[in-house]
């Protein structure tokens, strides 16, 4: 099985980049990549899955049990050629001491090689040091080559090979300069997602070509293969699903709809096809174009950025009205972030306030910086409207994360919330998951896993919900 873990000496190196460059050039090569990301992260899976044309899973050791990790690898990385995960910020960073959940620590568990994305900007004899510190600190990792990157020109890139050559053994699989064709704009979460850009299979389709310029792709697939392939671990998990079961999916006697737009996209793959699992066909819908709500048995909104799109989503009165009224009606809806945004009567960003749903007794204050970020750990309250909703047990703690620049305020003095905040900020740094009618609206992203089986539980929750409409 061919693999490899492409990560960084730290955040902000590039490895986004020459990763889906990587991936779009090896695709346009014929070859069949299987893209996955480690950690959190919504946007630079969406990139990956424009490059690859193939859905790009998240790994995450917070967030899922190394059964889950490792059978959600083999089992979508069974048809490909490669699978190549890209890490998050630097080689060794994560949340805990001793490393067990950063990039280094996922490469041992799937035996990934490891190719370094080094940022080479003032660097020269200087890169030295920095490579035998990264092979020193854990001799387990195998650190295939490097790909250096925002080199100078010719001369720096000549300085650079020659002292890596001279006082390492890495083998550098290639060198790339700055080129605006390359460059994604940065907003306050990271890259700008894909499906912002009327361009971005143009863009993507560019940043293979002229990553293929710069690297050995012929040496990036050799060091990536692996004779032996992965050894699945014989640890049981009841908690964990399995990807690879050929369990066929349910007969769909759900719709849910889903936001699909400009302003909301950030939705797990893993979430999705939990979905067609438990019998749901999701309906797309549009928050800023279409004028009528589906005709659905309940809805998700997931995150993304309403802030950008205020006025257009101000402008649709029609379908916020719509949706207004079918949830004073009763009907489910679970929305995560800037679904729960969307849900409030307003958002004021840079002195403008634009009216949104008013479905939730709040309004939305934008920041310049993190309100919540990384992380969040939660217990389920009386008021959750999910915890007895057909499962044998409701789950204690519940684990997912957060990344939101906004902040509530003239939040109703009866609020019901559906979790205490455990770890991390949430609505107010004690709540999260307001509850108001059969919605549930959320700061925290949650993710179908060994932690938490919230598609389970919103979709049996939407089927109690329809039998009692039908009675």
């Amino acid at each position: 099985m061919s693999r490899l873990l492409i990560s960084a000496a730290h955040k902000s190196s590039g490895k986004t980049t020459v990763t889906v460059g990587i991936c779009a050039a090896l695709t346009q090569r014929g070859l069949t990549v299987q893209p996955f990301k480690k950690g959190p992260d919504y946007i630079d899976p969406m990139w990956l899955t424009q490059a690859c044309g193939r859905a790009c899973f998240n790994l995450d050791p917070y967030l899922m049990s190394q059964v889950q990790i490792q059978s959600s690898f083999a089992n979508y990385s069974r048809l490909a050629n490669i699978s190549i995960v890209e890490g998050n910020k630097g080689l060794y960073d994560g949340l805990a001491l001793d490393g067990s959940n950063s990039n280094a620590a996922l490469a041992k568990q799937l035996d990934l090689p490891v190719v370094l994305v080094l940022d080479a900007r003032g660097m020269t004899r200087g890169i030295a040091p920095l490579i035998l510190g990264y092979q020193a600190f854990d001799p387990a990792i195998r650190i295939a080559g490097v790909i250096l990157n925002q080199i100078g020109g010719s001369r720096h890139e000549s300085k650079l090979r020659a002292v890596i050559e001279h006082y390492t053994n890495v083998e550098v699989l290639g060198a790339i300069g700055y080129d605006a064709q390359l460059a994604v704009t940065e907003r306050h979460l990271g890259l700008m997602p894909n499906h912002e850009l009327d361009d971005a299979a143009k863009r993507v389709s560019s940043m293979g070509e002229l990553i293929a310029q710069g690297v050995n792709l012929d040496r990036v697939l050799s060091v990536s293969n692996i004779s032996k392939n992965l050894t699945l671990s014989e640890t049981s998990d009841s908690t964990s699903s399995n990807p690879s079961s050929t369990t066929p999916p349910a007969k769909k006697d759900l719709r849910i709809g889903i936001a699909q737009d400009k302003s909301f996209g950030f939705y797990y793959q893993d979430d999705l096809l939990a979905f067609e699992k438990a019998g749901v066909e999701l309906v797309p819908f549009d928050t800023m174009q279409d004028a009528d709500l589906p005709n659905v048995d309940g809805i998700f909104i997931g995150g993304g950025f309403p802030e950008i799109f205020m006025p257009l989503l101000e402008g649709n009165v029609a379908l916020r009205q719509q949706l207004h009224k079918a949830i004073e009606d009763g009907l489910p809806v679970y929305a995560e972030c800037g679904g729960l945004m969307y849900l409030a009567r307003s958002i004021r960003w840079k002195d403008k306030s634009y009216d949104m749903v008013g479905a939730i007794p709040a309004d939305i204050q934008m920041h310049d910086k993190p309100i919540g970020r990384g992380y969040i750990e939660l217990e389920s309250t009386p008021d959750a409207p999910w915890t007895d909703a057909g499962l044998a047990e409701a789950q204690e703690r519940i684990k997912g994360h957060e990344f939101h620049y906004s902040s509530l305020e003239n939040v109703a003095t009866d609020m019901k919330y559906a979790y205490r905040v455990r770890r991390g900020h949430g609505a107010d740094g004690v709540h999260d998951g307001l509850v108001v009618k059969n919605v549930l609206a959320s700061y925290a992203h949650l993710h179908q896993n060994a932690s938490s089986h919230w598609v389970e539980q919103f979709v049996a929750f939407v089927r109690d919900k329809k039998k009692e409409r039908a009675k």
